[in-house]
């Protein structure tokens, strides 16, 4: 159903939007408030480390309230926060306005998936999926080259205010259109719900699926919502233009990908290759990909960029995994348990490369390539880690 789809669908580009987005205004940042690296990784994981901190309440508000009051309140937080970050004069303004952003659209892509299953057949999940991220990702394309188009006549602080509004739009759309469901498992006591999400977190399948879609995209976040335009400088010796068309075209591999996900994953299924293998095949994939880029290669960094990005969103399989192994009442809880873990890493991610970058001697904001190598190399070394135990899965459910 349009009705449901398409609204969750706007709030998501705008969430989207809003994760990537300092990539490219960064630069502004530094020059209009002097911010060092860390500084400028902890202000841009600030929307990851207040997206993580809202996930458990979320999936129990999910559940016991529905997605259509939850996300539209919390688009209107986000609005707030996009106002206060447009209006900024310090750095504490700034990460302010930013934790709200990441509050506000912290049920962008949850809410989504609890609206889908109520409304729609689990198997069609992956599919919805797919295209809700597809849709979302356009938020990822816009906040590259056009953004920096739209710098030089408008600024970064005017850009923020007309955020604002259309998040208090989203809000109005989803809870206006969006038609009411009655919710399975209402009967549940607010402590039983609780109780629910440490059942979930002390069970190994949780872990063995959520892992590798933590350790992907907690990677593909932090760094292509921050770190991938400086390292493109610093390593590869791209001007600022040609960093955000490097960023414009990975971003719309991710869409096409997404967008391709459903079709080819049905197309697996016909030929008998279950979700979790497709889900195991793309981890290694996307691994694989992370490969040139960890190491440092000199060559064809936009080809690897594509390949990288391509493959990451593989890593949402798990959130159809991850809904198969409770029953539908509580699939709110078992889909914000993962995001709470896989944003709380992102949070970890972002403000960690800045952390490394720092320690090694840098001048006129650029930072030591040795310096990304070694950054760069934690995270391959942990994301195969956490492929290689995705490969002792089996298909379980409750």
């Amino acid at each position: 159903m349009l009705v449901v789809f398409c609204p969750f669908a706007a709030g998501y580009f705008l969430s989207y939007f809003y994760r990537f987005v300092n990539a490219v205004i960064a630069r502004d940042l530094i020059a209009d408030f002097g911010l060092a690296p860390s500084d400028l990784g902890l202000l841009t994981s600030a929307y990851f480390l207040s997206f993580a901190a809202a996930q458990l309440p979320l999936g129990v508000a999910l559940d016991r309230y529905g997605p259509r009051r939850c996300t539209a309140a919390l688009f209107c937080v986000a609005g707030a926060g996009a106002l206060v970050f447009g209006l900024a004069r310090d750095l504490t303004m700034l990460s302010a306005g930013r934790a709200l952003i990441g509050l506000g659209v912290s049920a962008g892509l949850m809410g989504s998936i609890k609206a889908f299953t109520l409304w729609f057949p689990r198997e069609r999940l992956i599919s919805l999926t797919g295209w809700l991220i597809g849709i979302g990702s356009v938020g990822t394309l816009t906040a590259t080259a056009p953004v920096e188009a739209l710098l030089g006549p408008f600024g970064w602080r005017a850009m923020f205010l007309g955020l604002g509004a259309l998040s208090v739009a989203a809000g109005a759309v989803i809870y206006f259109v969006v038609p009411e469901r009655p919710l399975p498992g209402q009967g549940e006591t607010l402590g039983e719900q609780v109780r629910m999400l440490g059942r979930i977190f002390a069970r190994v399948d949780f872990w063995r699926l959520a892992a590798p879609l933590v350790l992907c995209q907690a990677t593909f976040q932090a760094l292509q919502g921050l770190w991938f335009a400086p390292w493109l400088a610093d390593v590869h010796g791209l001007s600022r233009a040609a960093a955000a068309d490097h960023l414009f075209w990975s971003a719309a591999a991710y869409m096409a990908a997404s967008l391709a996900l459903g079709p080819v994953s049905d197309a697996a299924a016909k030929r008998g290759v279950a979700a979790l293998r497709f889900y195991q095949i793309g981890m290694l994939a996307c691994t694989a990909a992370f490969v040139p880029i960890a190491l440092g290669s000199q060559r064809w960094p936009l080809v690897f960029l594509v390949l990288f990005a391509a493959t990451s969103i593989a890593a949402i399989i798990a959130y159809s995994l991850l809904t198969q192994l409770v029953p539908q009442a509580q699939t709110g809880r078992v889909t914000t348990a993962s995001n709470v873990v896989l944003f709380g890493t992102s949070f970890a991610v972002q403000w960690g490369v800045g952390a490394v970058l720092g320690q090694w001697p840098g001048a006129q904001g650029r930072y030591d390539p040795e310096a990304y190598r070694f950054a760069f190399g934690l995270l391959l070394a942990a994301q195969a880690a956490a492929a290689a135990w995705l490969l002792t899965a089996r298909e379980r459910r409750l």
